[in-house]
């Protein structure tokens, strides 16, 4: 087995107060970020607690491997020598309807000369392999090409709860059009920056200059990008710069880590839908970017390539504004983990990096869509942490811009739960509870889903969480245990999301997106004999409303010429000042899907949609 001791950072009161400094304006710290390697030379473990740690290790019978960063320290030896080491068992499970993993049985220990500079024990369970939060439809039955219907519009009505049934459970396909995308395939760029009403700023608040990084773990074909982007920018438009960077092999060649999993159908070409979509996205808002730097590691089950990956995305900081649609369920995950992961995100934060990551696409029971037999109420990681903006995803319901370029923002957004399908409770609605609809979209071709949101497992709510409906009546409290454990108390939990942008399929962006038979796992192959028009469909879940909201913080950053580094200080700042000025509030009033399976829409923060939807132009030229 691999596994790695997380260890906490050196000072971790004046991190604390560093981080509190520099997001406090007024503060003779403000937005004065530490440079590339600072947060290693002033918080990293001394060097005492590297060699303690070391050294129990190796007299417990475990081999020292190199580590990618100073705050994990990586050994390798048998299940046996490693459940010795840390006075635990490795034992397998199943639940109810689940697959089989492994995990320890009680909490990892070690001895009280080493313990206090420890924050956990990863690799100890094989449960938390990331996945991608993207919900893919096909035109299906829309035969007419984009060019055949000039004068004609695309739209098609929103797919009735009868229509989606038949496609889960017999297959039957429906007519799907929206938006002015080739073959009815969703919103394109114009559509997207005139509803969300982007700022007539010109290149200055385009992203031009800014970095922008995507934590992915798939292969990808980057010639898509540019046919993606020849359709809506011209032949003239030069696509900005895709840069490469693999991290342990990468999910094409993988070099996982002795003992741990990276499973062959998780790897290859298997997520290729969501890297293509997470690129494309960007580019729609902010299309004048320097470059976009693909940070891709193979998919393991313990977690740590991806732990690699963001220590590398932080240690390199080359990038400004960062983003994941790529995650799991806190339920899954074992505290270790989650606080190893955190490091990472404060060092981002206090190099003035931005960090955003998708928030879910399975409403309030995301545990349910992977398999774990667990219903339970579980909101997504990394969105959930202290240091990440968290991006919900909305529905334009029943409004199809069809062929308009420019359509306005009507005020038709609601919360994401196709057809109200998806509910907290075993429910049958037309032949499927209310779970499987949650999870329904988890299929190749999408057909139900939700998004997601609630109260974080581990972390308390940070301080800058505040404002109306913050406080609400599905607020809970630290109770050590199953509500924000890591916190004291009593303590308000964490909630997500903080913002949110379309995520619903049948409302989604148009995307291209093609492979080869070559192009081991792909979806996009998969999916073409389904598509109207070859490479062309419709995407949308968190994990397009992130990359979106990604570029709108590269459009910020462009505008105001310098870093705007972690986001929920401002954005909370703003909603607190003037939220109408800055973001869409989606409430119940006047729709028909007023949840998201289980939290409603209500005015202010709520934990479907949080503090709202970007007004660009505000959040671009006035913040």
């Amino acid at each position: 087995m691999s596994i790695e001791v997380a260890l906490a950072p050196r000072d971790g009161t004046g991190l604390n107060h560093l981080l509190s400094s520099l997001y406090t304006k007024g503060s003779a710290d403000y937005h004065h970020w530490l440079a590339k390697g600072q947060f290693n030379q002033q918080y990293a473990p001394s060097s005492a607690t590297e060699d303690a740690v070391g050294k129990y290790l190796t007299q417990s019978g475990l081999t020292l491997q190199r580590s990618a960063s100073p705050f994990l320290v990586r050994a390798e030896g048998s299940s046996a020598q490693v459940s010795a080491a840390f006075h635990t068992t490795i034992s397998t499970y199943q639940e109810k309807g689940g697959p089989r993993f492994f995990a320890n049985t009680t909490a990892a220990q070690l001895p009280a000369t080493v313990a206090p500079g420890v924050l956990g024990v990863i690799g100890l369970s094989d449960t938390s392999q990331s996945r991608p939060a993207d919900d893919a439809v096909m035109p299906s039955q829309r035969t007419a090409a984009k060019d055949q219907q000039a004068s004609s519009s695309c739209e098609t009505s929103y797919p009735t709860a009868s229509q989606l049934s038949g496609f889960v459970t017999s297959g039957t396909s429906f007519p799907f059009g929206f938006g002015d995308g080739p073959g009815c395939s969703g919103l394109t760029p114009s559509q997207l920056n005139s509803i969300y009403g982007a700022p007539n700023a010109g290149a200055k608040g385009k992203g031009t200059g800014v970095t922008v990084a995507l934590y992915e773990a798939t292969g990808y074909e980057p010639a898509s990008i540019a046919t993606w982007a020849q359709e809506f920018y011209g032949s003239g438009y030069d696509t900005p710069g895709l840069d490469e960077v693999t991290v342990d092999g990468g999910p094409l060649d993988p070099q996982c880590p002795t003992g741990d999993s990276c499973p062959a159908d998780a790897n290859g070409y298997s997520g290729d839908v969501e890297a293509e979509l997470d690129i494309e996205r960007v580019l729609a808002v902010a299309p004048d970017v320097a470059k976009i730097m693909i940070y891709d590691s193979p998919n393991d089950t313990t977690g740590q390539t991806e732990l690699d990956s963001f220590t590398k995305i932080a240690g390199d900081d080359a990038a400004s504004v960062v983003s994941s649609s790529w995650g799991n369920g806190e339920c899954v995950l074992p505290a270790s983990f989650v606080e190893a992961e955190n490091t990472d995100f404060e060092q981002m934060a206090a190099q003035g990096q931005t960090m955003l990551a998708s928030a879910g696409d399975e409403g309030p029971v995301l545990c349910a869509a992977y398999g774990t037999g667990d219903d339970s109420l579980s909101v997504f990681d990394p969105a959930a942490q202290p240091y990440v903006t968290a991006v919900g995803g909305t529905s334009f319901e029943g409004y199809n811009p069809g062929t308009d370029a420019t359509p306005g923002y009507n005020g038709a957004e609601s919360a994401w739960d196709a057809d109200n399908l998806c509910q907290d409770s075993a429910t049958v609605v037309d032949g499927e509870s209310g779970y499987d609809w949650c999870v329904a979209g988890t299929q190749p071709v999408g057909a139900g889903n939700a998004g997601s949101g609630g109260s974080s497992a581990y972390w308390g709510r940070p301080g800058y969480q505040t404002g109306p409906g913050v406080n609400n009546p599905y607020t809970t409290d630290g109770n050590g245990t199953t509500d924000c454990s890591l916190a004291a108390d009593g303590t308000p939990c964490r909630e997500i999301p903080d913002v949110s942008a379309d995520g619903d399929t049948y409302t989604g962006y148009s995307t291209y997106c093609v492979a080869t038979s070559s192009d081991t796992l792909s979806q996009c192959y998969a999916l073409e004999s389904k598509e109207s028009v070859t490479g062309w469909f419709s995407v949308a879940g968190t994990s397009s409303a992130s990359p979106l909201w990604a570029g709108i913080a590269a459009d910020m950053e462009s505008y105001a010429g310098a870093r705007e580094g972690f986001l929920n200080p401002l954005l909370y700042g703003l909603y607190n000042i003037d939220a109408g000025r800055y973001f869409n509030d989606i409430t119940s009033a006047g729709h028909i899907v007023t949840t998201d399976g289980l939290y409603p829409t209500t005015p202010g923060y709520d934990e479907a949609t949080g503090i709202g939807t970007p007004k660009m132009a505000a959040l671009i030229t006035q913040s």
